[in-house]
């Protein structure tokens, strides 16, 4: 459950997992349940214009998942560089949006769409609803729009959608409670993460499934989202966002940042997580410590290094799903 980069690069990793299986693991079963509250961008703008909801995350993990990561994959991440109302757009995004009015439902077109990329699990909204985000800041300030709320300076304190109420899609329902392992994450807290988890039954239907519920905390700051936050302090805005405990573990990265990667993100005011464990293991959380990062000239989760991980506790969760039955 996710949005953004985060997730679209962990579906990458758990590819070739579910393509018949890695060497030597068993073959996994992926399913994808996205934020729909992006409002920047090409799918900010077929938002306002056509009243549908952001088709960018879900292309993203749709492309992460393809069978032919080639030329569909790179048909759909096409972005039209010139043109009267076409600048900025990609490909994608208007073939969703598109099948959205033809066939007059957006979670079916997601669907249709999936099955032209033949991709390797299956892909739903958190809910059909066309919602936005609101935040409330440290200063008592409301900012209403995913990338606002990105760009403010501000401590957050608290997200919602609006509207409020949101129903969840029975699909993602179901992958929820079939489950072995549930995974938050990686990606930003307030705009990817949370926003899941805001949906009308959703974190009742993640408590009430048996799955392992897994977080993978982020790896530095992000500006006024999460300044000087620390992996609990990440923890605690999950549980209090979804109206209580909800997580088994948290995912911390334990590789070392360079100092040309502290240099580069200390001028945007932003440090590495701390992973104040201590404190997660008072929360009664497990803690799974890898190497989890991949530096370059932007610090992200390596997909094969997180996807790893979540085979490992997705076999957890299947030994624990069959001793309770």
């Amino acid at each position: 459950m996710g949005g953004g980069t985060g997730l679209s690069a962990l579906l990458a990793g758990l590819k070739p997992f579910a393509a018949g299986g890695a060497p030597g693991s068993i073959p996994v079963d992926i399913t994808a349940i996205v934020t729909v509250t992006d409002d920047g961008g090409s799918s900010g703008r077929l938002r306002r214009e056509f009243d549908v909801l952001p088709p960018g995350d879900i292309r993203n993990c749709m492309v992460a998942l393809s069978e032919d990561s080639a030329l569909l994959a790179r048909l759909f991440q096409y972005r039209f560089q010139a043109g009267r109302g076409l600048k900025g757009h990609s490909f994608g995004n208007l073939f969703l949006m598109a099948l959205t009015h033809v066939m007059g439902d957006f979670p079916d077109a997601v669907k249709a769409s999936s099955e032209v990329l033949k991709i390797a699990g299956r892909i739903y909204p958190a809910t059909a609803a066309n919602v936005a985000l609101e935040a409330r800041l440290e200063n008592g300030a409301r900012v209403v729009g995913e990338t606002c709320i990105s760009r403010s300076r501000e401590r957050i304190t608290r997200v919602h959608l609006v509207p409020r109420r949101a129903k969840p899609l029975p699909a993602a329902l179901a992958a929820i409670a079939d489950a072995d392992v549930i995974t938050l994450g990686p990606g930003s807290l307030f705009t990817s993460v949370i926003p899941n988890l805001l949906v009308e039954g959703i974190p009742d239907a993640i408590r009430r499934s048996p799955a392992v519920k897994a977080y993978f905390v982020n790896l530095m700051w992000q500006p006024g989202e999460t300044t000087e936050f620390r992996a609990s302090d990440h923890v605690r805005a999950i549980h209090q966002h979804a109206g209580g405990r909800l997580l088994d573990y948290a995912v911390v990265n334990i590789r070392a940042m360079t100092s040309a990667a502290k240099k580069r993100y200390a001028r945007e005011a932003a440090l590495p997580v701390e992973n104040d464990v201590d404190q997660l293991f008072r929360m009664k959380l497990k803690v799974i410590p890898e190497r989890l990062a991949q530096i370059t000239e932007i610090v992200r989760h390596d997909p094969a290094a997180t996807a790893a991980v979540v085979v490992r506790l997705a076999q957890e969760g299947r030994r624990r799903r069959e001793e309770c039955r």
